[in-house]
């Protein structure tokens, strides 16, 4: 997912901040947010869940999931 989210960061620049967290590392993440396969995908607007996905999804469709939501 790392270059999909590098081409991601490249299309919308500053509109949004994407972060990455490490499951492994931060189980209270992983249960907070109950996710069971990664990568997990999660669109948060005003700290509400819009979107998520687990699986691979390309920045295109990524792109049009975020301009939806804004």
């Amino acid at each position: 997912m790392a270059p999909i989210l590098q081409q991601l960061k490249g299309m919308i620049g500053d509109q949004v901040t994407i972060l990455k967290v490490d499951v492994d590392r931060n189980p209270d993440v992983s249960n907070l947010y109950r996710i069971q396969g990664v990568p997990t995908l999660i669109l948060f607007k005003n700290g509400e869940i819009k979107w998520r996905q687990s699986g691979v999804v390309q920045a295109s469709q990524l792109k049009s999931v975020i301009d939806a939501a804004l």
